[in-house]
């Protein structure tokens, strides 16, 4: 396999976590504020079931809203009702910019330092509205990323093949030459194939491995549980 000039990276699952805020106990604080009662022990069948309202057709801009609906049903699902819910909503999706409520996988660091040691370019494409610069500064990786693409800066998102072709732009490498690391197989791996880049499907921990596996693997899609598994990819 001949070496990427270029390897970019998904941002949520894939290099950051979320904290508490974001999980059970979170979600029913932020519910508390206004007025209404949740289940936090549902929290996660919630967020399987509400996993469907991300998956827009490839050709929908950037809508806040797809985003807002997501988080109500998982509101609505740990039982939360009332006329406050989508206003709860919209609070933790405001919240979900905040890099503080967030975590660095513990791998992040070193692997982007040996990817930008053997003068590969790193980039990041997210489906966001996180500040991309705010968040290199919040948890030092100033100087390790040559670009960054935003869903809500270029208008659309993951699997639309310009986010990736503006990505690439930036770093001034053919798509050929390029490659997408992310844990999700719409979003990250078949948007990438599809803009004739590379692709690497991370399925962290414990995280259920696609049925495809074999599939993905004669399409020349690696999976790896964690980014230590990348070096031996990209640089040998």
């Amino acid at each position: 396999m001949i070496k990427p000039r270029a390897v970019f990276f998904d941002v949520d699952f894939t290099l950051i976590f979320p904290g508490p805020t974001f999980r059970g106990e979170g979600y029913r604080a932020f519910c508390a504020r206004y007025g209404i009662d949740v289940d936090q022990d549902k929290f996660e069948r919630a967020v399987a079931s509400a996993a469907s309202l991300l998956d827009e057709p490839d050709d929908t801009p950037y809508d806040p809203e797809v985003f807002v609906n997501y988080t109500r049903h998982i509101i609505e699902c740990m039982g939360g009702v009332g006329p406050r819910v989508v206003d709860c909503a919209r609070e933790i999706y405001r919240e979900w910019a905040a890099c503080q409520h967030f975590e660095l996988y513990a791998d992040v660091p070193a692997v982007l330092g040996e990817l930008k040691a053997a003068r590969i370019r790193i980039g990041l494409i997210s489906n966001t509205h996180r500040c991309l610069a705010s968040f290199q500064s919040h948890f030092e990786l100033q100087g390790l990323i040559s670009a960054t693409v935003s869903s809500s800066d270029h208008g659309f998102m993951k699997p639309h093949p310009s986010i990736f072709a503006a990505a690439l732009r930036l770093v001034d490498v053919p798509a050929a030459e390029a490659m997408m690391v992310g844990d999700s197989l719409r979003q990250d791996v078949e948007g990438a194939l599809r803009a004739g880049m590379r692709a690497v499907l991370l399925c962290r921990g414990d995280t259920p491995v696609p049925g495809a596996t074999e599939v993905l693997r004669a399409r020349g899609v690696p999976i790896i549980r964690s980014l230590t598994e990348l070096k031996r990819l990209v640089i040998g």
